[in-house]
């Protein structure tokens, strides 16, 4: 499979795959309706999107549709993305432009201290 990118309208469709395991299709429509506004039609456009891009399988009887990538690995896959798109692919230059708009408390200083070292090699 090659890297799936997915956009804002798939995403919603994934959180309630992730969080649930398996739904009808019918099923997220109804529940995608409520919470966005969107109709039948669009939903099932979203998912056969999905399902084509190999982010979603669906099952016969019922149209059950099950999450085929993880939230972890579309998480990995953005982040790259959006790393390469807006700080040349370099994860310390976005660190160093983020955190000099932020307050951190100590704890969070611990944090990333900790969260470091553990990425550092030991020699």
């Amino acid at each position: 499979m090659g890297e799936i990118r997915l956009h804002e309208g798939e995403l919603n469709v994934m959180e309630l795959l992730w969080s649930n395991k398996a739904l009808a299709a019918r099923d997220i429509a109804k529940i995608i309706k409520e919470y966005i506004g969107w109709e039948k039609n669009t939903t099932y456009t979203v998912i056969k999107r999905l399902i084509d891009k190999g982010a979603v399988t669906r099952e016969d009887p019922g149209f059950i549709c099950r999450a085929n990538i993880s939230k972890k690995k579309i998480q990995d896959i953005e982040t790259k993305a959006l790393l390469n798109q807006l700080y040349n692919g370099s994860v310390s230059n976005f660190i160093s432009i983020y955190l000099a708009g932020q307050q951190l408390s100590g704890t969070d200083i611990e944090e990333l201290k900790r969260i470091i070292a553990e990425q550092t090699p030991s020699y």
